[in-house]
């Protein structure tokens, strides 16, 4: 009977028993003089969750393995020592797809590895059916000790209903055990194992990668004899960004009975340490629990030999394009294994233009080398290295799996005394994004990170500066604790107009679970002025924080009522929002809405009638999958005068209830009202000035000016033609996930994942003074790659699976304005595109060699996205007159 039948006969002996978890088995033991010969065979398979025919690696292996009883203990006969041999081992591929395969060096025929390796036998010292150690008497390499441990690991079982703690091949694990008649099933919690520390991931939840096990053996006896054991595993793991990319594997491990036979005599009346020594050199315990390691990869290129064929010579590299970041991939992996010597050697001898390339990518690294490498590297205190400090500190920030080593780099760099302004307003910002995500991978507690958010908030409480107070408020809104919103209360109700704004926007990145009452209560007493006089856009932000985060319903209506009595521009922006909320299904505040509007003292024109105006809010669907919700959207706020005051696109991704922005560009202008000719708000003159606050990858970046005062402004203008302003421009790894998946079976698989991100952002900012026109424009270039590989080894057998996929894509954002027209044009373009996938599956073992590559790629053209109708009608009344 083969394996898979096996495996459908044992489970249906189990379940057609009712009482099943109400009785006790007597526990098997073996018999001195006797050996036991058991047929041992193993079916793993590794599959890409698409499920095609050819894209999936399996390997069938049968072995005999004797057993035999060495030593019992006196005073209690089921206390054993068991001698466990490997023989005869036969390797088998899967012949249905051979005419699938190419490269084949071999026909599909069985393999014979039995090396004497594989036959060196194994000690168990055996309890009650529990594995209590494990015992080598020749060290054996890393893969043929899996095997044996898996072997072990099916010799552990308990005869008796409930749960327990044990330590087997997957580590210190819960287990279940249910006991019916002669057969015993065992449940073991994978994710409740624990063992050695190997590999990472990234802190972000909608970049995880998941990961679904489950584990099922059940055992058959008879008396006091072990019949037979079946052990079934299944590992789902796919991307949450996107699901379609993963694998299966599957594994089986069958043991059964064949015959008994006389074997050796036992060694009797001594204790277990003298039949130890009697049997073994060193009786030394290994370890039962897997030992992870990565395969070596003999193939890659080494930093040594790619420094020998650097070129010192300017070439064009376009980071918005996925051969750049597939680039980057390779270089990230060479650079994992390097000295510091050699990383620091390339950082100097590379051409300048690409130095920041290759910051990025030993930032990605994360070694203790790459970190040391680009610790003497970089010189805080050199000004003509500004943009590259401020490169690598705005990668540390986005780094997917920041180290507490990152960290401890990042304060030494800035603890220095001279530092140029740009780089201290960016890591103090970065500190506090470090902050975060070190808490949110349970690193908390350590020293470096008390001390880096106590001193932020100690440097915020001193400090009398109104700019260094919002630069410190930003570097909180970055961190996101939880225990910093009073704080930040404190400041949005009691500061100035530009603190009060920027502890605002820290407030409205809390999820809903924080946003308490009493945080409703003073973003209420802020709105509605109860005990101070407001700017208008704090007002909005603590108005829409009550209505995103479940309001109550005397909330909503008080807030609806007060529209009323606003300004034009206000109150239409915040109808325009109520609307947005109300055609949002998604939004947890809509029901309170519609609640409050089946009264229809409320729902009347007199109060609902959108105000003339300009300022508005929209949002649309930007990519919706199975797995994903994208969004983008645009905020415009303009003064009573008709000039923009406030603009705010977003782009925003949601996924399993995971939220991340993945863009968010802020372009606020003041002072324009007396330049051309309008009437100013009632709030304060201020300086002419046009300013850009950017968040990307939930990362609040530092702010910049496009130009601050009159003759800034007209420098400006009279260089209209000039290049925009950079406001990012890089590579960098959103997913960077290495994970061992011990398979019970003495397999060891080995998962890696990396998403690039390739990305390019500027920013312009024209003004036109004789026609009154004011455009401003946000292009954002990116490429985002995927390659996702799942390895399995075995003593006897290689398989390799591997997703590549790769995404080019634009988006060009406008907002063009006609001052004495009144007109507004709001324009999202996304360019046309492309998207490649491509697939690999590879095979090794004694005779036989397979690979499988096959690809597909597709395009997408581009498109406008859509506004409300009225912002269609004034782009074709702009855009006919601009031409």
């Amino acid at each position: 009977m083969n394996c898979q039948a096996t495996s459908r006969c044992l489970w249906l002996l189990f379940f057609i028993f009712p009482s099943a978890g109400t009785e006790n088995l007597e526990v098997p033991t073996f018999q001195p003089g006797i050996l036991y010969q058991y047929r041992y065979s193993l079916d793993t398979q590794l599959n890409y969750l698409s499920r095609s025919s050819w894209q999936r690696s399996e390997v069938q292996a049968e072995a005999t393995v004797h057993v035999h009883l060495l030593w019992r203990n006196v005073s209690d006969a089921k206390e054993h020592l068991l001698q466990v041999e490997i023989h005869n081992l036969q390797v088998h591929h899967n012949p249905d797809h051979k005419k699938n395969k190419t490269n084949n060096s071999g026909p599909f025929t069985g393999d014979s590895p039995n090396t004497p390796e594989l036959q060196q036998p194994i000690f168990l010292h055996w309890n009650k059916g529990k594995v209590v150690a494990l015992y080598e008497n020749k060290a054996t390499s890393p893969l043929t000790l899996e095997l044996k441990r898996g072997l072990a690991s099916l010799l552990q079982f308990q005869t008796h209903s409930g749960k327990e703690t044990e330590e087997d091949i997957s580590g210190s694990c819960q287990v279940t055990y249910a006991v019916s008649k002669d057969s015993i099933l065992k449940t073991k919690d994978l994710h409740s194992c624990i063992r050695p520390k190997f590999g990472f991931s990234s802190v972000n939840k909608i970049f995880e990668v998941l990961w679904q096990p489950t584990s099922k053996s059940v055992y058959s006896v008879d008396g006091s004899l072990l019949k037979s054991a079946l052990a079934e595993e299944n590992h789902v793991i796919s991307l949450s960004l996107r699901s379609s990319i993963g694998v299966n594997i599957t594994s089986r491990q069958y043991l059964e009975l064949v015959t008994q036979k006389p074997g050796s005599k036992e060694l009797s009346g001594i204790s277990l340490q003298e039949a130890l020594a009697a049997i073994l050199e060193k009786p030394q315990p290994t370890d039962i629990a897997s030992e992870p390691s990565k395969r070596i990869c003999t193939q890659c290129p080494t930093l040594k030999n790619y420094l020998k064929s650097l070129v010192k010579k300017k070439f064009k590299m376009d980071v918005s394009k996925a051969s750049t970041t597939w680039k980057f991939h390779r270089v990230v992996q060479m650079l994992r294994d390097a000295n510091k010597k050699d990383i620091v050697v390339l950082l100097k001898k590379a051409p300048q233009n690409m130095v920041p390339f290759y910051v990025d990518a030993a930032l990605a690294v994360q070694s203790t080398a790459s970190l040391m490498a680009l610790s003497e590297f970089l010189d805080f205190g050199n000004e003509r290295q500004t943009p590259l400090l401020e490169k690598f500190l705005f990668g540390a920030a986005v780094s997917p799996r920041p180290s507490k080593e990152l960290f401890r780099l990042v304060l030494d760099k800035m603890k220095r005394k001279t530092v140029d302004p740009i780089i201290w307003e960016t890591g103090n910002l970065v500190i506090g994004t470090l902050v975060g995500k070190l808490c949110r991978m349970k690193l908390c507690e350590l020293q470096e990170v008390r001390t880096g958010i106590e001193t932020i908030l100690q440097n915020l409480k001193r400090t009398r500066d109104n700019a260094e107070r919002v630069l410190y408020l930003l570097a909180l809104k970055n961190a996101l604790l939880p225990e910093t919103i009073p704080t930040f209360l404190s400041y949005a109700e009691e500061g100035s107009a530009a603190v009060s704004a920027a502890a605002l926007s820290a407030l409205q990145r809390y999820p809903t679970q924080y946003i308490t009452s009493q945080v409703k209560m003073a973003m209420n007493r802020i709105f509605h002025q109860s005990w101070h006089l407001y700017p208008k856009t704090s007002r909005l932000i603590a108005a829409e924080i009550v209505l995103d985060n479940q309001p109550s319903t005397m909330d909503f209506i008080n807030i609806l009522l007060a529209t009323r009595e606003l300004e034009r521009e206000m109150s239409r922006l915040l109808l325009s929002k109520i609307q947005s909320i109300l055609h949002s299904h998604e939004h947890s505040t809509r029901q309170t809405i519609k609640d409050v509007l089946k009264d229809p003292q409320i729902n009347n024109y007199y109060i609902l009638s959108s105000r003339i105006g300009n300022s508005d809010v929209f949002s649309g669907p930007l990519a919706v999958t199975r797995d994903i919700f994208s969004t983008y959207g645009q905020e415009m706020l303009f003064t009573e005068s008709g000039v923009p005051k406030k603009s705010t696109t977003n782009i925003n991704v949601l996924s399993h209830d995971c939220q991340l922005q993945f863009i968010q560009v802020v372009l606020e202008t003041a002072g324009f009202e007396s330049l051309l000719g309008g009437s100013a708000d009632d709030e304060e003159e201020q300086e002419i000035m046009t300013g850009m606050s950017p968040v990307l990858l939930d990362v609040q970046l530092r702010p910049v000016t496009f130009f601050q005062g009159y003759t800034d402004l007209v420098a400006k203008v009279l260089m209209s033609g000039s290049e925009p302003i950079t406001v990012v421009r890089g590579n960098t790894l959103l997913i960077d996930h290495q994970q061992a998946i011990p398979l019970q079976s003495g397999l060891q698989g080995v998962l890696t994942v990396q998403g690039g991100l390739g990305l390019d952002i500027s920013a312009n900012v024209n003004v036109n003074l004789w026609d009154q026109e004011l455009k401003t424009s946000i292009k954002t270039r990116v490429a985002l790659t995927m390659d996702f590989q799942a390895e399995m080894d075995a003593p006897f057998f290689q398989a390799t699976v591997r997703s590549q996929s790769e995404l080019e894509s634009a988006l060009d954002g406008s907002v063009f304005l006609q001052l004495s027209g009144g007109l507004v044009c709001l324009q999202m373009i996304q360019e046309p595109g492309s998207c490649r996938e491509s697939f690999l599956v590879f095979e090794s073992s004694g005779n036989h060699n397979a690979t499988l590559h096959k690809g597909m790629q597709t395009t997408f053209p581009g498109l406008s996205l859509p506004f409300h109708r009225t912002n269609s009608e004034m782009c074709k009344i702009l855009l006919s007159n601009s031409e």
